[in-house]
């Protein structure tokens, strides 16, 4: 008999790690996902229309917000467990966003993209990510009625 103790991975900690292997093959890392975060947050504060909504509502100190959005796009990503919070309630207090504010966001957070990740298939996957978590935003804060229930389009 062995002394050594076998370790058997569970169901979640396989299913991470073959999210992280299929990520990682695209070029996505810890690493790439803070470039990208820095990169986009550069754009957005010098964004004409978003700018002033994201400066409003973190005001100057961006370090706890970047640090904040680096273990979100992991925990999308990479599936890495690490971010806790709520962003449709985060999102619904902010003031003087419009529903077109996402598609502007989606098309900011492309073109970052498409300047910066690894490899086409690294676009794809993120993109499709951040299209349902700006559906996701858009639906909660703009297509219910003031009873919380959905409208009906």
């Amino acid at each position: 008999m062995s002394d050594t103790v076998s370790t058997i991975d569970s169901p979640i900690d396989q299913r991470r790690a073959r999210i992280r292997a299929a990520a990682g093959a695209m070029g996505i890392d810890a690493a790439y996902l803070s470039q990208m975060v820095d990169t986009f947050y550069t754009r957005i504060r010098a964004d004409a229309r978003l700018g002033p909504i994201f400066e409003a509502a973190i005001g100057d100190d961006w370090g706890p917000h970047l640090a904040r959005m680096k273990d979100f796009w992991a925990s999308v990503a990479l599936n890495a467990g690490n971010y806790s919070g709520k962003p449709v309630a985060v999102h619904q207090k902010i003031d003087g966003v419009a529903r077109g504010d996402f598609d502007h966001w989606l098309g900011l957070f492309e073109k970052t993209l498409h300047d910066t990740a690894p490899t086409p298939e690294a676009v794809e996957y993120l993109m499709v990510r951040a299209e349902r978590i700006a559906q996701s935003l858009r639906m909660a804060m703009f297509d219910r009625t003031d009873t919380g229930v959905p409208t009906l389009r």
